[in-house]
């Protein structure tokens, strides 16, 4: 079942005051996004966010799930846990703090205009 808009509507709405949090959807769920770094997917209505040290020791009850088949394991968050915007703002916020800087992304090579063939 894909999470629904209202759905992500409502984590979005908590995670307001969290900082640059953003979601685009992908195949019919969501990543969420920390200031343009994955920290997490939205997959039928629940939160998976990437497993960090930083994020379990702020989760009283850690449960991981897969977001979906094949997937590593993630912490799971039902959306019951969302209604502590406060905890769950720091959650998301600690987590993309702990994860890994991305690598910068590698400057497109332009490509040699060519002379038009003559016949």
């Amino acid at each position: 079942m894909p999470t629904r808009s209202a759905t992500m509507d409502y984590l979005l709405d908590q995670l307001r005051r969290a900082g640059p949090v953003s979601a685009r959807k992908m195949f019919g769920e969501y990543c969420l996004y920390y200031d343009g770094t994955p920290v997490g997917l939205v997959c039928d209505d629940l939160l998976f966010l990437k497993p960090t040290a930083q994020g379990r020791a702020l989760i009283s009850e850690v449960r991981e799930g897969a977001p979906y088949p094949g997937a590593r394991p993630h912490l799971r968050l039902d959306a019951d846990a969302w209604d502590d915007a406060q905890a769950l703002c720091l959650l998301v916020r600690t987590t993309a703090l702990a994860l890994p800087p991305r690598p910068a992304p590698k400057p497109k090579a332009v490509k040699a205009k060519t002379k038009p063939r003559t016949p």
